[in-house]
């Protein structure tokens, strides 16, 4: 993984919570962790906006693969 150097300003208050918080890390793990934290947050909102279709269509309703609902209740049966 390549690193690079990050130069900025961030609210003061929050730092200090953080740096309480984990004590023994340094500024550049806790920000590599706050970053990874926001892409996972976001993955986790992309992949509960992709199974929201499924709401859509009721499990009953048929399409041109037949009944979810049916399906379903063939495969518990064997």
């Amino acid at each position: 993984m390549s690193r690079v150097r990050v130069s900025t300003t961030v609210d003061g208050d929050l730092l200090d919570a953080v740096r309480r918080l984990r004590p023994t890390a340094n500024d550049a793990t806790l920000l590599d962790e706050a970053l990874g934290t926001l892409v996972a947050r976001n993955r986790a909102s992309e992949i509960d906006a992709a199974y929201l279709a499924y709401d859509e269509f009721p499990i009953e309703e048929s399409d041109e693969w037949g009944s979810l609902a049916a399906f379903r209740a063939g495969v518990a049966a064997s």
